[in-house]
């Protein structure tokens, strides 16, 4: 046996504060504050209750028919996450297998979207908004480095796109300073199609955003009947304005339901594309994906190389620290499904959506905008003649029934026409479609028994963002 030597009695461990507990009775005799540090600490199981309390408050996140944000994935991908929670994207050298996995997602959605993934670039962001934000960014250099002559002195930017684009695009134009060029929806044409996006287009146009998905009515954009619109353009004028896709849901859908559909790299003229891995890419927010066809269309002065603890690394992004757990995540979801997966997943969800939109319409009190056979999403309003209630009284009454369906309007010049929408993710099954049905016919008579619409705000919202 060992012989060992006596040591110091004075010496101590150190103890993390975490790793101690405050005393118990402590907080049964003062709450505390709630808008300021409190002065010392309490027990993290008295923490965690207090806060989990509040949270209960909170609508049910799978009861949320207004998000196309993911709601529900696997644990096994939850504890991945979990297990990841203290990476930062940003430490390449020190997370290298995660850095890894990114370079690995971007050549699955180059693939996925038809372009060449040894000469396509592409990078991981913190969701659509900021990948929106990079590809404009990179369309506005582009531009300004061929007319260099004329910007800054004479010529100023324009972009041109729906006005059903998410607000996001006119973030871009704000601060990018941008002039945002939107076609207004008019009559049934409710979102951006080729001959009012060629109207809108002149020498100082960056580019065309056309949408795989609006987020008004889940609809497709003619993106090939657009891009051959700018090609008759280019013959004419000689001017050459590029394409960027948004397809924050539109990218991860159309490619397992809608293979023939032609909206992607295919096309010459589309120069880049963005995606909400968070949304129907099936993992938690927040992540997006930018995607560009090659280097000559990402701008290489606005790539940064930066010596970050002590290695030589390339980014493109508005963030810098940024968690890596959901591009894990993103990764756990392609490497789980593979094609036929999410066919599958998408699939029953478009299935959902069609049934679900069916239904509606045959309770007679409602007219459908869109059917949910594009992106599994669909808007409806109230047939003519209904005059009892409105949109904005169905989605207050389903509010209390836990379901949050979104009323808004749709943007200039159709701000008379009001309608709902739902968004059928994975989670959302046919048999919560059946409660869904059944409380809304439950509502009905009721509505129908009111005077008139009832509590509608004198400034109805224009949009749903989400």
């Amino acid at each position: 046996m060992s012989l060992h030597k006596g040591v110091d009695s004075q010496h101590t461990l150190a103890v993390n504060p975490f790793y101690g507990e405050a005393d118990p009775v402590a907080g049964m005799r003062t709450a505390p504050p709630k808008h300021r540090l409190p002065d010392g600490p309490m027990a993290p199981s008295t923490a965690y209750q207090l806060v989990h309390d509040e949270l209960m408050l909170d609508g049910n996140a799978r009861l949320n028919l207004a998000t196309f944000v993911t709601t529900w994935m696997e644990p096994q991908a939850s504890t991945l996450m979990a297990e990841c929670a203290d990476k930062n994207m940003i430490d390449k050298d020190e997370y290298p297998r995660t850095a890894e996995l990114e370079q690995r997602c971007v050549s699955i959605l180059a693939d996925l979207w038809h372009a060449d993934p040894t000469v396509a670039v592409g990078c991981s962001t913190t969701g659509s908004s900021e990948a929106c934000m990079l590809a404009g960014m990179a369309l506005k250099r582009r531009w300004a480095k061929r007319n260099a002559d004329r910007y800054p002195a004479t010529a100023r930017p324009n972009l041109v796109m729906g006005a059903n684009v998410q607000v996001c695009w006119e973030k871009f134009c704000a601060f990018w300073e941008v002039e945002a060029r939107m076609a207004p929806v008019t009559g049934d044409r409710l979102h951006l199609d080729a001959e009012s996006a060629v109207a809108l287009c002149d020498e100082n146009t960056i580019g065309v955003v056309a949408i795989l998905g609006s987020t008004f009515d889940g609809s497709y954009e003619p993106v090939a009947e657009i891009c051959a619109a700018l090609d008759e353009f280019e013959s004419r004028t000689g001017l050459n304005v590029p394409v960027h896709v948004d397809g924050a849901s539109g990218a991860m859908i159309a490619p397992f339901l809608d293979p023939d559909l032609v909206w992607d790299f295919r096309l010459p003229r589309v120069a880049s594309i963005n995606t909400s891995g968070h949304k129907y890419g099936l993992v938690y927010p927040g992540v997006g994906w930018a995607l560009w066809r090659d280097a000559e269309a990402l701008p290489e002065e606005l790539v940064f190389r930066v010596n970050y603890l002590g290695g030589d690394m390339p980014t493109f992004a508005l963030n810098f620290s940024r968690p890596g757990a959901q591009v894990v995540a993103q990764y756990y979801s392609f490497l789980r499904l593979g094609r036929d997966g999410y066919r599958a997943v998408q699939q029953a969800s478009r299935d959902v959506a069609q049934s679900l939109a069916r239904r509606i319409e045959e309770l007679g009190d409602f007219r459908l905008i869109t059917r949910g056979d594009q992106l599994p999403v669909f808007a409806f309003t109230t047939v003519e003649g209904i005059t009892s209630y409105d949109v904005f009284d169905v989605s207050r009454r389903l509010r209390e029934r836990g379901w949050l369906v979104p009323a808004y309007t749709f943007p200039p010049d159709r701000e008379d026409l009001a309608v709902l929408r739902i968004v059928c993710r994975n989670g959302f099954s046919t048999d919560l479609g059946d409660l869904l049905i059944a409380d809304l016919s439950r509502l009905l008579p009721q509505l129908r028994e009111q005077p008139g619409p009832l509590h509608r705000r004198d400034k109805a919202p224009t949009a749903f963002h989400h």
